[in-house]
């Protein structure tokens, strides 16, 4: 449904305006003068605008001005509703950056094709730039993807690959030297044990980098648990963990989104954060599941939130690429707070009760 804010100083200009447009399925904005308009853009983007030009304190050409001149505004259609029809007052109004005219008294049926018209380009003009955005954040998912397998054939090759040639080496060296006592030749194997031991630790690595068996195994929850304990373990970053116990079982995009999601944004909190604490909650919120990751760290300096090279733009896109959204919170010197939230499936919401 298209937004429509008027524009007008006459309480019945702009309950006309309504009158004619409501059978269009419009939602429709009123502001009773330029200064309120600009108050209520600071929290609406419109689908469009319709505009007087004669009002008190600030005439629409100032509004329309102000309007072009607010970044996030600029591309917002301006039809101005006006009674002067002189070719000055429409230079005027074009100059300002009106895109039509509509002069006063209004024909309903001109109104309401114009409106039509612009509304369903402006729809055109917003589907057409989301499927850029689609686009483009596939093509870095693909990239990113790329760059998974990059690492991965890097860890085979040069590090997999050389530990096994290695241990090839080495045992066809012991074929060959069979006059070993038996502590010399114990000594030969414990080292060939351990360097398959190395070995097989890599590999399960690289395994649950890939896909973690207990997600599988054990679902989120168990995962989640799992791996924050071992994170933990291993950077020596307390994590204190809360888990809805009563959580139901999800769709598989979700637990493996939120799985990644929680992996990226501890790696960020010790690759720059310098926190010394990081709480995880895991809950259900209404018909709603929702990961929220704290920490008490450096976080961002204004402006900086969303910045590419930390991960933030993976982690937001493949939230978003499985139906869900992603907030960051932050205050410099003061943490960061990272929640994903998806919606439930139907089949998951909590019932209604009755009064």
């Amino acid at each position: 449904m298209s937004t429509i804010l008027i524009v007008d100083d006459n309480a019945s200009a702009r309950e006309t305006l309504v009158a004619m447009l409501e059978d269009q399925e419009y939602h429709f904005e009123l502001a009773e003068d330029g200064f309120h308009a600009l108050q209520i853009l600071r929290q609406l983007q419109p689908d469009l605008i319709l505009l007087d030009v004669m009002m008190p304190g600030m005439d629409g050409f100032e509004v329309c001005r102000r309007i072009r001149a607010a970044s996030q505004l600029a591309e917002v259609p301006i039809i101005i509703v006006t009674a002067l029809d002189d070719r000055a007052s429409l230079l005027q109004g074009i100059e300002a950056g009106a895109d039509d005219f509509l002069i006063k008294p209004v024909d309903r049926y001109e109104l309401t094709a114009r409106v039509r018209t612009i509304t369903r380009l402006n729809r055109y003009r917003i589907l057409k730039e989301q499927r850029e955005n689609l686009r483009e954040m596939t093509e870095r998912l693909i990239a990113a993807q790329e760059q998974e397998r990059q690492h991965i054939s890097r860890e085979l090759h040069d590090d997999l690959g050389q530990a096994l040639t290695l241990q090839m080496i080495s045992l066809s060296n012991l074929q060959r030297d069979l006059s070993l006592s038996g502590e010399e030749l114990f000594g030969r194997l414990q080292t060939l044990y351990d360097q398959t031991h190395d070995i097989f630790i890599k590999i399960r690595g690289l395994a649950q980098d890939l896909r973690p068996p207990v997600l599988d195994a054990l679902g989120l929850k168990v995962s989640i648990q799992t791996y924050c304990t071992e994170f933990s373990r291993r950077t020596h970053l307390p994590i204190a963990l809360e888990v809805d116990e009563s959580l139901p079982v999800l769709p598989d995009i979700y637990n493996i989104t939120l799985y990644r999601v929680l992996q990226e944004a501890l790696s960020n909190i010790v690759k720059h954060a310098n926190a010394s604490h990081v709480w995880v909650d895991l809950g259900r919120e209404d018909d709603n599941i929702i990961l929220t990751v704290q920490d008490n760290g450096l976080g961002f300096k204004t402006g900086e939130v969303g910045s590419n090279g930390m991960g933030l733009s993976n982690m937001r896109e493949r939230v978003m690429i499985a139906g869900g959204n992603f907030i960051i919170s932050s205050t410099y010197k003061s943490g960061t707070i990272l929640t994903a939230q998806f919606p439930l499936p139907v089949s998951q919401h909590t019932p209604e009760r009755l009064s």
